[in-house]
């Protein structure tokens, strides 16, 4: 009994001190975890085997559907959330960038900021081991957070939080302690597919399904090929990088909820005023001084400049939630 009341208070410590690194919501689950995560890790082989990942290959790696082979003898995940909604603006007849790019990059970010909270782990329970994972680490990430309680996984595949919406970048915190799992989150999607209408290529072909052939986002941000595909460049709209759409039509979103004050989370006003001739006159060394420090580093330039010769001149008007 001692040792439970121990771990209690050692997991409500903990999750205090990831919030006061700036994250919010945050929430713990055990490994192996419920049933429902056997259940997302089934979903995700269907997914790979009809081929929806596209070229991103990394997703097939098995070591994301066995997260004991991420760190040895793993018994708990922190999972936290790290709020990237600004309410500002986008201004008239500028280029569109996914909302999550807008700031400092959410990796380096989160990363900084979960070594404090393992060091802080390490000193209450030394011989402690842990690691850091973001979404560049192959650890099926929306599901634990779901099984952490932080939200559920919406239709377009993005975790919901019934207060903050989906604009939240994820981190995971794994460690060998057997800390006190939160309650998982209960789904609250309902009948709603405004999600999977508003997408202008399909590419949710049914609910929780997303194919990344058909996604704007993996193909500005993913494709490597020196041409997009007609079917992307017809439906681009004015995204360069990323798209939120799905999101942006998202009733969860659309409420009141809280524009983040986190000053790496601010954005580079140049991305929210940028326009296509600006885009395409970037230089290479003008490109790696604006987005060295972005997550939008992923985009070559080359392929910046790709992007930005699909858009068309004139834009038909697209919903913006600012």
């Amino acid at each position: 009994m001692r040792a439970i009341d121990n771990n209690q208070k050692l997991s409500q410590e903990l999750k205090k001190v990831a919030q006061e690194q700036g994250f919010n919501p945050v929430g713990i689950a055990r490994v192996p975890g419920s049933h429902r995560l056997q259940l997302r890790t089934a979903a995700l082989q269907r997914w790979l085997e009809v081929g929806y990942q596209a070229e991103m290959k990394w997703m097939a790696a098995p070591r994301r559907q066995m997260t004991t082979e991420l760190l040895e003898g793993v018994n708990s995940v922190l999972a936290v959330g790290l709020n990237y909604y600004i309410n500002k603006p986008k201004n008239p007849g500028t280029l569109s960038v996914a909302r999550y790019a807008w700031g400092k990059d959410y990796h380096k970010v989160i990363k900084q900021r979960l070594k404090h909270v393992g060091n802080w782990l390490e000193e209450k329970r030394p011989g402690c081991r842990w690691k850091i994972c973001v979404d560049s680490t192959p650890l099926m990430d929306k599901a634990w957070a779901e099984e952490a309680g932080l939200g559920w996984i919406g239709k377009h595949s993005n975790l919901i939080n019934q207060h903050q919406g989906s604009w939240m970048a994820i981190g995971h915190l794994l460690c060998t302690e057997p800390l006190i799992p939160d309650t998982p989150a209960k789904p609250l999607c309902g009948r709603c597919q405004e999600c999977i209408k508003a997408c202008p290529t399909q590419a949710i072909t049914e609910p929780f399904v997303v194919n990344s052939k058909r996604c704007l986002a993996y193909h500005t941000i993913e494709n490597r090929n020196p041409e997009l595909p007609q079917e992307i460049t017809s439906a681009i709209g004015s995204w360069i990088a990323g798209c939120d759409i799905c999101q942006e039509i998202c009733p969860w979103n659309l409420k009141t909820i809280p524009s983040s004050d986190d000053p790496e989370m601010q954005p580079n006003n140049w991305l929210l005023e940028l326009t296509k001739v600006q885009a395409l006159s970037l230089t290479d060394e003008e490109w790696a001084t604006k987005l060295g420090n972005s997550a939008l580093k992923r985009i070559k330039p080359w392929m910046w400049r790709r992007n930005a010769s699909a858009i068309q001149d004139q834009q038909t008007p697209t919903l913006h939630k600012h």
